[in-house]
């Protein structure tokens, strides 16, 4: 009977270390969101004021997480992500034992810090995995983001029907130290290091950038999109990052390289990814609203926040089939056909839950066929990165991906959200769904998020095939994969391909 290899076991238990570290992050996106009727009341707080406990999330994860993705390559990848983990443990302690909404709102911005842990952590597969171990790894954490959101809406349905929401809080904390305490005793820190100095400049001109537009669109669905300062705030971000490129490309350490980041195979990942960011959060936001309206809206199904989250769940856990099926479709066909068919699939999923959500059992089975082409999607884009860009900017690279993920969520979320608020207004006073949205709505929304989705898959088959980096096992990258005199080695101390 075979058994495993000791460095096959470390490899299976380093994994699940930072797979526990990914999935308290990934909580952290949803898990929230059954909580905010609960928390608006005991905080004595309004829907804007409650808003902000995912807008602060948001907006924090969004700028940190380039930020530390550079950090990481500059200092360490483990003490990077060990650092995220305890900050994100800190700002859930905080917000569960937080009696105002101000207090809450800091400590999620801290728990957004942890927005570098899944690039720190694809960093750190790519570093100490076996190559062959690589795809699939960097499949099932990638799959993790999307499994972590709708777990998060059944567990924080639980929480909340059951318990109190400051236990949404613990829940993540807890995780999120014992992942920084395995992670320190398990985990050794990666070789690779990219010498310089911090650009604080560049990162404070990215984080005024960065706030201004992601600050408007949080706040769209109460201005409306056209809305003076709506538009103006994101006309004054898209002027500020303009300015932060010219910035980067004059700056001897940049926080950002512009030159990496303009490669075709980057761009055009980033443009796909979040094209299918604006997809994903949307049937996160459509489907919960969708089957907790009335029953007589003509529509809904009543469903607490416990249903909602089990009618979730099956198409959250297709994710743990689709992520690291996606690693073997990219060894085959390579990972943009991945991407593609990823993108593909979700799109189909949204489109059918437009016409198909006239019972429960419909509902879910279109939540599976939708998070089964997210699964394939989001282990796809992080392999495009890591294949395109070398090991020491990987930190780097991967973490611009997740914020371009991150806005796209933000944009797809509020925009389905303003069409929802529309048609509220629009149904009119003796309407039967009055304060609910119409099913039209509901089908608009659906095929809009289908629809990018689609284009995305277009996208993501342009992805030129590019240079691919590939990296050895750790012991090879440091020189040490031959003994010392091993004529094998070449002269210049380098091994020969042959034996990488």
């Amino acid at each position: 009977m075979p058994t495993s290899t000791p460095a096959e076991a470390s490899a299976g238990r380093n994994l699940a270390i930072l797979a526990l570290a990914a999935m308290a992050v990934a909580l952290a996106q949803t898990m929230l969101i059954p909580a905010l009727g609960e928390l608006g009341e005991q905080l004595d707080a309004g829907p804007n004021g409650v808003a902000w406990t995912l807008t602060g999330y948001l907006l924090a994860a969004a700028v940190c997480t380039p930020i530390i993705g550079r950090l990481g390559d500059m200092f360490g990848k483990r003490r990077l992500l060990v650092i995220s983990l305890l900050v994100f443990a800190l700002g859930s302690g905080l917000s569960a034992l937080g009696n105002s909404l101000e207090i809450v709102v800091l400590g999620r911005v801290l728990q957004g810090l942890g927005g570098g842990v899944f690039p720190l952590c694809f960093g750190i597969v790519r570093d100490e995995f076996p190559r062959e171990r690589v795809p699939t790894a960097i499949g099932l954490l990638s799959a993790i983001a999307g499994i972590g959101g709708g777990v998060g809406l059944l567990l924080g349905g639980l929480i909340v029907d059951h318990v109190s929401y400051h236990w949404i809080f613990w829940a993540g904390g807890i995780m999120a130290a014992l992942a920084a305490v395995a992670m320190q005793v398990f985990i050794p820190e990666s070789p690779e290091r990219t010498p310089g100095r911090i650009d604080w400049r560049g990162a404070a001109v990215m984080t005024v950038g960065l706030t201004l537009p992601l600050f408007a669109i949080s706040r769209a669905g109460e201005w409306g999109w056209l809305d003076p300062r709506f538009l103006g705030l994101v006309l004054a971000g898209l002027v500020v990052l303009a300015g932060f490129i010219a910035l980067q490309r004059r700056t001897v350490d940049p926080l950002v390289d512009v030159a990496t980041l303009s490669l075709p195979p980057v761009l055009m990942t980033n443009i796909a990814t979040l094209l299918v960011g604006f997809g994903m959060f949307g049937s996160f936001i459509l489907v919960p609203q969708l089957v907790q309206a009335p029953e007589s809206t003509g529509y809904g199904f009543g469903a607490d926040a416990t249903t909602t989250g089990l009618l979730m769940l099956p198409g959250s856990l297709m994710m743990l089939v689709t992520g690291p099926l996606s690693g073997r479709i990219a060894d085959r066909s390579g990972p943009r056909v991945a991407l593609a068919l990823g993108a593909v699939v979700c799109g189909l999923g949204l489109a059918a839950m437009a016409v198909l959500h006239g019972s429960e059992l419909e509902v879910l089975l279109c939540c599976i066929v939708i998070f089964a082409g997210i699964g394939l999607a989001f282990a796809a884009m992080p392999m495009l990165i890591v294949e395109a860009v070398p090991s020491s900017q990987t930190g780097q690279a991967t973490g611009v991906n997740a914020l371009v993920r991150s806005i796209g969520s933000s944009v797809g979320s509020q925009m389905t959200a303003s069409i929802l608020a529309g048609s509220v207004v629009a149904a009119g006073a003796g309407a039967a769904g009055v304060g609910h949205p119409t099913e039209g709505a509901f089908q608009l929304a659906f095929l809009l998020t289908a629809g990018v989705a689609i284009i995305s898959a277009v996208f993501a088959m342009r992805i030129p095939a590019g240079v691919p980096h590939h990296h050895p096992p750790v012991l090879e990258e440091i020189g040490a994969a031959a003994p010392l005199g091993d004529p094998a080695q070449a002269v210049d101390g380098t091994v020969p391909k042959d034996r990488v």
